[in-house]
Formats: structure tokens, C-alpha cells, sequence
């Protein structure tokens, strides 16, 4: 099992930044991805950003591609995500989650591979 806490959302303006955190605890183990998703209510959970826990490997949601860059702090145990150039369409709460990667690293995208889940933090952007 592993816990996964998110911090690091507020309100920022458009063109600002924030960088969100996903800390683990308990055991993870090599083979691990951590994804991101955002979520507003009364829609579905999109995928935004994938990592790999142990390889140099990511990938993006068009949408946030060239914007959103994931990275990993393996001995803090940590995963970010900065978010540059944040537009109002960006506002939703934002997930981390962790899964065991079977297959290729295509599947990151689909929430429903991933086990583990954080509480959310809100990103919200005004105009």
C-alpha cells in the first residue's frame, strides 16, 4: 500500500504558476508510475501527466503538453508537477495517484490502473 498526500494548489492568476507536490509513504516499489488527473464537478477525471517512479519517462495530456512538466524525487519520495502559463480552463482538483505499470506505458492514462489515489488539492485560475 502506499499513501499519497498532494499540496501545493491555490488561486493564481492567468500566465502564473504553481507547483503541486505528491508525497508517498509506505512501501513503493520500482515498477510504480505516479499519475496526475484534474477533475471538476460533474465531469470525468482527465489524465494530465504520467511518471514513471524509476525511469527517465513521462507523458502529457495534449491540452497541458509544453506547459506541464512531471517530475520525481526518488529519495524524498516525492513526485511534482509545475504547472506554467495556467489558463481558466486549468481550474479543477488535482490527483495523484500510483499504480503497478503491466503493460505499456501508454496505459498511465487510464485512471482506472491506479490503485492508490490522493485526497486532491485545488488549482483554481482566474481570468
Amino acid at each position: 500500500q502506499v499513501q499519497l498526500v498532494e499540496s501545493g494548489g491555490g488561486l493564481v492568476q492567468a500566465g502564473g504558476s504553481l507547483r503541486l507536490s505528491c508525497a508517498a509513504s509506505g512501501r513503493t516499489f520500482s515498477r510504480y508510475v505516479v499519475g496526475w488527473f484534474r477533475q471538476v464537478p460533474g465531469k470525468e477525471r482527465e489524465f494530465v501527466a504520467a511518471i514513471s517512479w524509476s525511469v527517465d519517462i513521462t507523458r502529457y495530456a495534449d491540452s497541458v503538453k509544453g506547459r506541464f512538466t512531471a517530475s520525481r524525487d526518488n529519495a524524498k519520495n516525492t513526485v511534482y508537477l509545475q504547472m506554467n502559463s495556467l489558463q481558466p480552463e486549468d481550474t479543477a482538483v488535482y490527483y495523484c495517484a500510483a499504480a503497478q505499470l503491466i503493460g505499456d506505458f501508454s496505459v498511465t492514462s487510464n485512471y482506472n490502473i491506479y490503485q492508490n489515489w490522493g485526497q486532491g488539492t485545488q488549482v483554481t485560475v482566474s481570468s
